[in-house]
């Protein structure tokens, strides 16, 4: 459990910094847009690619990306 946050979290790291949206987000929200991206992009682009904590980096990566985008794209709605 532990070792899926630390990963769930360092993939929401890498899909804030690829949208440069990460450093705004927290810890907490890269932990969840990791968990949340790793879900999103595993049930879309499958399982493929190397594998940690039960997540597929490369599809969780960019699941992650989708999920910063999205809830970035809607506060940044909700503030204007």
């Amino acid at each position: 459990m532990i070792w899926s946050l630390i990963v769930g979290a360092l993939i929401g790291l890498i899909a804030g910094a690829i949208t440069n949206k990460g450093s705004s987000m927290g810890w907490i929200a890269n932990i969840l847009a990791g968990l949340v991206g790793s879900f999103v992009g595993q049930a879309l682009l499958g399982t493929w690619g190397p594998s940690l904590a039960g997540m597929a980096l490369k599809p969780s990566i960019v699941g992650a990306v989708i999920v910063v985008a999205v809830v970035s794209f809607f506060l940044s709605r909700m503030n204007h």
